[in-house]
């Protein structure tokens, strides 16, 4: 069984927040519904499931409905069971193929009597069509494809020897030669197995890498098809950029090029499809910043970007047929650079860094930028034994007078003054740190009005 380190998240809101919805969403096949499946069933057996995809009647019913007692009503008889005032929780499945229950969804927790889990897709890029957004009546979690902790979690990792690896990292120091070894090993089979959870499991139970294959690039063409489905305007542009990521990536600069796609193209014309992607969690564009200062938000260029796949399993699968076993023998005519930065990409996305790199003529590239503690922290992803030489790093360094700084790559953990070379797996160790409370109380003693 896969464990999803999600599936805490649920679980916490769902007893903490007794008066609000839970919307979970993320890109198609992440395992949402069923790790909603797995938490309500584990907290409550008093379970009642609709899906909006499946059940048309269902759709109709509830964009007719007129209040909410007769969506109730609607999902008693479409449920075929009775619901239980205080004990059901009801979960409401690709609601986006519905988007009137999350207008309703505020009016369904104030009549007060159930729990509301909600699942969908493409919500990101569907929620314009939405009249009311129900704030402050509905929590979001978003899922993505496994992690590489879950993926080695998945394949028998245990807690003692990732919290070493953790500890190892936190220290500075490098792991026995025995781990090191194994979590490589691992790593370079992330990179075709990726993380989606279907491709992991097929993997776990026939370790045939042909069988993960054909799971991939069947997801890939549900991908196609949401294209094609939800966006008719634009679904010429967004199937050939979605098709162009792996060739954009094995560039030499693997920035998306418009006129690979066009000619005469400009980015206005195509910004809503690059936006519709990212949105629908199919790709995860990674911005240039003009200058790698906090915030980095503010000096992001819109339209110089990189763009990876959502999971880098599928971004092996996008490429030749056979790239799997070169990848497993470490060939050397295979651009792994492109594959070990989509892998970063994902990682750093699933651990919640917003993706940013940093380019200048003169200074050079740095392959990502991250802000941690207030501070920006300049990445460098190596897949060769050339990793120590990383001239654009040190100009960037001096320059800006940056005091830390991580070089991922195939080696053994070692430290050279403020540069710390990591093992690509330890890319699962750098995580956005979540902020406390900032109180503070202004002193207006002398002038505040104290009569009356």
């Amino acid at each position: 069984m896969i464990d999803r380190a999600v599936e805490k998240k649920i679980e916490c809101f769902l007893k903490e927040n007794q008066n609000k919805a839970l919307l979970i969403t993320g890109a198609r096949q992440t395992g949402k519904t069923f790790s909603i499946r797995r938490v309500a069933g584990k907290l409550d057996p008093d379970f009642v499931e609709l899906n909006f995809l499946e059940n048309r009647d269902a759709r109709e019913l509830f964009a007719a409905a007129r209040d909410s007692r007769e969506i109730l009503l609607n999902i008693s008889a479409l449920s075929q069971k009775d619901l239980n005032p205080g004990k059901t929780v009801i979960f409401l499945d690709e609601v986006q193929e519905c988007p009137e229950i999350l207008t309703a969804i505020k009016f369904l927790m104030e009549e007060g009597s159930y729990r509301y889990i909600l699942s969908g897709s493409l919500l990101g890029a569907e929620t314009k069509n939405i009249r009311s957004m129900p704030v402050g009546y509905m929590g979001i979690i978003e899922m993505f494809p496994l992690d590489f902790e879950e993926f080695c979690r998945a394949n028998g990792i245990g807690d003692s020897v990732l919290s070493y690896v953790y500890e190892c990292f936190s220290e500075k120091k490098p792991v026995t030669d025995l781990i090191h070894e194994k979590l490589l090993s691992l790593f370079w089979l992330y990179l075709i197995v990726g993380g989606m959870p279907e491709a992991v499991r097929v993997y776990l139970e026939t370790n045939n890498l042909r069988e993960v294959y054909n799971v991939q690039k069947y997801i890939c063409e549900l991908y196609r098809k949401d294209i094609a489905k939800y966006d008719p305007n634009e679904k010429l542009y967004l199937a050939e950029i979605f098709d162009l990521i792996p060739s954009e990536l094995n560039s030499q600069n693997k920035r998306f090029i418009m006129k690979n796609l066009n000619e005469r193209a400009v980015f206005s014309k195509y910004e809503n499809s690059f936006l519709w992607l990212k949105d629908a969690g199919v790709a995860l564009p990674t911005y240039c910043v003009d200058e790698p200062k906090t915030p980095l938000l503010l000096s992001k260029a819109a339209s110089l970007f990189k763009l990876f796949s959502s999971d880098v399993g599928l971004l092996a699968s996008m490429y030749a047929e056979g790239i799997q076993i070169q990848i497993l023998k470490h060939e050397m005519d295979i651009n792994y650079g492109a594959i070990f930065e989509n892998a970063a990409a994902q990682e750093l996305h699933c651990h919640g860094f917003p993706l940013y790199y940093y380019r200048n003529k003169k200074l050079g590239e740095l392959d990502f930028v991250v802000e941690q503690n207030g501070r920006v922290i300049p990445l460098e992803i190596k897949s060769g034994k050339t990793y120590k030489r990383h001239s654009a790093m040190s100009n960037v360094m001096e320059k800006y007078d940056i005091s830390q700084a991580y070089v991922f790559c195939l080696d053994p953990l070692s430290v050279d003054g403020v540069i710390t070379y990591c093992p690509i797996y330890m890319l699962m160790c750098l995580r956005k740190e979540e902020p406390g409370d900032l109180i503070y109380k202004i002193d207006l003693s002398g002038i505040i009005d104290r009569e009356g």
